[in-house]
């Protein structure tokens, strides 16, 4: 595995990882990971996670997929409420739904090494199923990485290349201006039954059914080839998750009120 950086070698904060260090034998090599209890804690407060296309298709049927901020990142939105993630109850995730790549790489993250210019596998050293105490799956086998470690580099990497083509798809659909801002509004009930104050939960960006119809038909034809077209209509039919969001909220907060 890659050799300890020098100082500043690594850079990039990534979501969930908070102590990310360069897997290496000299300082790994009696470490792993442990069965823990609720091994989906780590994501519990978090309402949105990074999606990559390859994804939506497998994803559109859980959750809404969207697009944020003016780099327009696609997202699977899976809260409304701030620091709540609706598919995580007691440290565990619900199996019915489905789980984000960039959850299930956790506790193994690419890092950018600066000073030479390619990524370094890391390990989150404070994930809590990281232990150098008999863990149940090593990261080493002797000096070299374990059948274990060697399949999350595989996953590492293929879900690098998904990243950077979904860059690049991104990219194709800022130019063809397919992008529209949407609002998700939601309006519940007051104590007494009446009608409450209409909110405004989301907002996002969206590819539009009338913004593909109006491209050339050889764009079209593209888009169809390259993959991008099924990638947009996941995105399109996923949209129709945001009730399942709104009414999972409801129920969770009338549970938060019962108990």
């Amino acid at each position: 595995m890659a050799k300890a950086p020098k100082d500043n070698a690594v850079t990039g904060n990534v979501m969930f990882y908070s102590n990310p260090q360069p897997l290496n034998k000299e300082k790994h090599g009696k470490s792993g990971v442990k069965p823990v209890d609720k091994p989906f804690e780590f994501m519990a407060n978090q309402h949105y996670i990074p999606m990559t296309a390859q994804e939506f298709g497998a994803a559109a049927a859980s959750f809404p997929v969207v697009f944020a901020g003016e780099e327009k990142n696609p997202i699977a939105i899976m809260g409304i409420r701030q620091n709540e993630n609706l598919f995580v109850k007691d440290g565990q995730f619900e199996q019915d739904f489905y789980m984000p790549a960039f959850v299930r790489r956790y506790p193994f993250v690419f890092a950018n090494d600066s000073n030479n210019e390619r990524f370094v596998v890391c390990v989150d050293e404070d994930a809590e199923c990281v232990t150098n105490k008999k863990p149940e799956k090593g990261f080493f086998d002797g000096d070299q990485p374990s059948a274990f470690t060697q399949e999350a580099l595989q996953f590492l990497e293929n879900f690098e290349r998904d990243r950077q083509s979904t860059m690049l798809m991104v990219k194709r659909f800022k130019e063809l201006d397919l992008f529209e801002m949407k609002d998700m509004h939601f309006q519940g009930q007051n104590p007494d039954g009446t009608p409450a104050e209409r909110q405004k939960i989301a907002e996002y960006y969206a590819i539009t059914e009338d913004r593909l119809r109006k491209l050339p038909k050889d764009t079209i034809q593209e888009l169809h080839e390259s993959g991008m077209l099924s990638v947009a209509h996941a995105h399109m039919i996923s949209l129709g998750n945001w009730q399942r969001l709104v009414n999972m909220t409801l129920r969770r907060a009338a549970e938060e009120q019962s108990s």
